[in-house]
């Protein structure tokens, strides 16, 4: 029962951070976009669109060839 414990605590940790992060992220968001002036372009939304997207792919991607030697 120990680890089972341990693991919901890290879990618990976990979201907590990630609650806390989010929270810091939305507030910068609105209160610091005065200060990071974006101007509103296609280009500029389709970056903000597709950026995860093609970040979270090449991260997944580079992982591939470590995972077929292991």
């Amino acid at each position: 029962m120990e680890n089972q414990h341990g693991y919901a605590t890290e879990a618990i940790r976990f979201l907590l951070k990630l609650l806390l992060f989010s929270g810091l992220l939305s507030v910068l968001i609105k209160y610091g976009s005065p200060f990071v002036w974006i101007p509103a372009t296609e280009t500029n939304v389709l970056i903000m669109v597709l950026l995860p997207t093609v970040i979270m792919a090449t991260v997944l991607l580079w992982r591939v060839p470590r995972q077929k030697q292991n």
